[in-house]
């Protein structure tokens, strides 16, 4: 019966839904209690001649390929193109100070006792409680009902840092790559962890974008899904990329990343072999990424997300061209990347220029 009772929206007037498609948006019906009040932004992959129908009652911003070069001009060029990155220019164009991004193969989640989840609600949750990046709490989100810091955990830093990030979790397909999905083309996660745990300080993780939502004013600028797809050499790291430097600001910034609830319902598992050709790449090149991103220093000057990610950009092109020239490329389009968003967003690029310190 509760599940009839459409929810009082937290954030209403403050928080944009961004969802990246090539089809029509069906999927919006299921989500329709919980999505109907708030504002979406949706980004169209492929041929901008199609159109793409969203259920009525919605209220929406459709953006197509002409519209990115139209908006963009040159710099469209760091929008990917053919690959679900496209997103990101979602997150350019929002103005709100949270964005919510779901893909439109992720459905309503139940919990074990049967209740509908209301994905964004738990979202929210996660974004306005504090996180506890510099010490663990084995009982996990010490700030949640029932919860609270355990016996040992210094007083000192109960008060926890900002949340950036929170990153949810997925029932039936989970987020694999090609191989794994090739060895287990059956395996389902039917497990439901009622848990919210904050991602410790200089621990990286692997942020999948298809249910995720961040503080837009905190971070905004790293959350860069970086060029893949059509006419590059990989992808299916765009979410990845953005969470290995997201991560690594949040923690030079002192921002929390929370990761668990909530959990979405993940319906269709994409093809592993249409998947290999465009991870192979980066199969190989994470495991030079990966030290890479746990060796980078930022200076204590690089006191805003964009002077960080401008930073980054140089360390990208310094020390991982040696693996292969399209970081070069890509440290080009990080840079073109936030002189975008400081173009489209006037108020955050003072910002950048220090004014507000």
């Amino acid at each position: 019966m509760a599940d009839a009772v459409t929810p009082t929206p937290l954030l209403k007037d403050e928080l944009d839904i961004v969802i990246p498609t090539i089809r029509n948006l069906d999927f919006l019906e299921m989500w329709r209690p919980f999505f109907q009040q708030y504002h979406l932004i949706i980004v169209q992959d492929g041929d901008p001649a199609k159109t793409i129908k969203v259920p009525e009652g919605f209220d929406y911003e459709l953006y197509n390929r002409n519209d990115i070069n139209r908006i963009l001009g040159p710099k469209a060029s760091c929008i990917s193109f053919k690959d679900s990155a496209c997103r990101c220019f979602g997150y350019l164009v929002s103005k709100k100070k949270y964005v919510f991004t779901i893909d439109d193969d992720c459905f309503v989640a139940t919990e074990p006792s049967g209740k509908k989840i209301n994905a964004l609600e738990q979202h929210i949750k996660n974004l306005l409680c504090p996180s506890t990046p510099f010490f663990f709490n084995t009982l996990y989100d010490p700030y949640r009902g029932g919860a609270d810091f355990v016996r040992g955990y210094p007083f000192s830093l109960r008060e926890g840092v900002p949340t950036a990030v929170s990153h949810g979790l997925w029932l039936n397909i989970p987020d694999y790559d090609a191989p794994t999905q090739l060895v287990k083309p059956l395996e389902r996660n039917t497990r439901y962890v009622d848990a919210v745990m904050t991602i410790p300080k200089g621990t990286l993780f692997p942020m999948c974008g298809m249910n995720l939502a961040f503080n837009r004013e905190l971070i905004g600028p790293a959350m860069y899904f970086g060029l893949m797809g059509d006419g590059q050499p990989i992808g299916r790291y765009d979410d990845m990329w953005a969470g290995w430097c997201t991560k690594v600001i949040c923690d030079h910034l002192g921002l929390g990343v929370k990761t668990g609830l909530p959990y979405i319902y993940h319906s269709k598992a994409s093809n592993p072999f249409v998947n290999l050709k465009k991870e192979y790449k980066g199969i190989y090149w994470q495991e030079e990424l990966i030290p890479f991103f746990q060796s980078v220093a930022l200076p204590k000057d690089c006191n805003t997300v964009q002077k960080c990610y401008i930073e980054l950009s140089k360390q990208v092109r310094a020390k991982l061209s040696k693996v292969d020239d399209y970081f070069v490329k890509l440290a080009d389009a990080m840079v073109t990347w936030i002189e975008a968003w400081d173009e489209l967003n006037p108020s955050s690029a003072d910002l950048s220029n220090g004014s507000s310190k």
